[in-house]
């Protein structure tokens, strides 16, 4: 076994690097015709260092960042070759490739930055964060309760924005000797105010079902995802029920360490397949495009692992299930929603249809979605959020004039 766990190891590389040279000559052809930012013209810098697989991350910045771009120029810092030809394809605000350390070197000294922006926590943030006379500021890909949310890592860039009142109680209780007054500044979901997309399927009577399961984590602290121990059995009764309609988002990660989870992904993918090949007026939904909104939106209940999908949906403030980690080694902190969330544990799951009616109609459990969407993201009024991320730039650039003009710099 070893030897073939080896073989396959090997294989996996051998794919990787032949993926990443068809992408490397792939870019050469594109960057001679790509625009290039002129030199002193952008004011804020996404730092994103990952391959595709995690484009997510930055895309749902993405509407964001183009209405910020309107006041106060933004470009995205891409390390990777394919990562970058998705950018060029399309990011609505300019990207710069910078494989090596020499390229930052070259876009600090020709744009010369005054913010710089993180979407994750990426070892290779410090490349950029070596860069002074800028402020270093965590913006994350999502709220969430999960252990990553106060990690001590926060503690290295200059600020944070963070959503609202829990993800501030969540730092408080972590972090020794961190200044959240100073350090962090409370957005909520901006992204929320861009939900893009239009459902595709028919307006009907059928309840919509969103399975919007995470990846299966690389420890057994992170073991969220559901896809093996939930997954089908929801699949199969949500599909086969003539009076509701799936709508299957799975993390873009899912089953990249583990054969099984990813082989239970491929299962329902080709369930999915079956069930409109039998019904073409059922229109189940296996979504992994890049656009997301219309799925949380549209859904009459959603059913999520311990994620950032949690607070997507939460900012909605429709019906939501979340699975039960089978792992007990999973790190589940309740003392946030988690603590009074309407769970599915794996055993439950072959009741979930009844489940998800009965979700969708409980008046108590939406009031009670009301108290937990103020807590995590204050005031969601459309628009709220967008004028709160633009605050809170134009306060940060304040303060980076002030500390130029006192060191002579501005």
């Amino acid at each position: 076994m070893p030897i073939i766990s080896d073989a396959r190891t090997a294989l996996r590389l051998a794919e990787r690097l032949l993926k990443s040279r068809r992408s490397r000559r792939d870019l050469e052809r594109r960057l001679p015709s790509a625009p290039v930012p002129a030199p002193g013209s952008i004011e804020i810098a996404v730092y994103f260092a990952d391959g595709p697989v995690n484009m997510y991350q930055v895309r749902q910045w993405y509407a964001p960042l183009a209405e910020l771009t309107a006041t106060h120029p933004v470009a995205i810092i891409s390390r990777s070759p394919g990562t970058m030809l998705k950018l060029l394809e399309e990011s609505p605000v300019p990207a710069v490739y910078a494989r090596q350390v020499v390229d930052l070197e070259r876009f600090v000294e020709e744009q010369a930055p005054k913010i710089v922006l993180y979407v994750n926590q990426n070892a290779r943030n410090f490349q950029m964060m070596r860069y002074g006379r800028m402020w270093h500021v965590f913006v994350n890909h999502g709220e969430s309760d999960k252990m990553y949310m106060t990690t001590n890592q926060f503690k290295a860039y200059d600020y944070a924005l963070i959503a609202g009142d829990a993800a501030r109680e969540r730092l408080s209780d972590a972090l020794w000797d961190y200044d959240l007054d100073a350090r962090t500044i409370a957005i909520g979901r901006p992204q929320a105010d861009h939900f893009a997309g239009a459902t595709p399927y028919p307006a009907d009577d059928r309840t919509v079902v969103l399975y919007a399961p995470t990846w299966e984590g690389d420890r057994a602290a992170a073991a969220y995802g559901s896809i093996a121990s939930h997954g089908t059995t929801i699949a199969d009764r949500v599909l086969a029920s003539p009076t509701h309609r799936l709508v299957y988002r799975p993390h873009p990660r899912s089953g990249i360490r583990d054969a099984a989870y990813k082989a239970a992904h491929e299962r329902i993918v080709a369930a999915i397949a079956s069930a409109n090949a039998a019904d073409p007026n059922a229109h189940h939904v296996y979504d992994d495009g890049p656009e997301l909104g219309w799925q949380l939106a549209g859904a009459d209940v959603a059913i999520t692992d311990i994620s950032a999908m949690i607070y997507d949906r939460l900012a909605v403030g429709k019906p939501l299930i979340v699975t039960r980690p089978v792992s007990p080694e999973a790190d589940v902190d309740e003392r946030g929603y988690l603590g009074d969330a309407n769970w599915l544990a794996a055993s439950d799951a072959q009741d979930v249809v009844a489940r998800i009616d009965v979700a969708a109609n409980d008046a108590e459990e939406l009031a009670k979605l009301q108290h937990w969407v103020q807590r995590y993201f204050g005031d969601t009024t459309p628009g709220t959020a967008t004028a709160r991320l633009h605050a809170a730039v134009e306060r940060l650039l304040s303060r980076w004039r002030e500390v130029a003009a006192a060191h002579g710099e501005a």
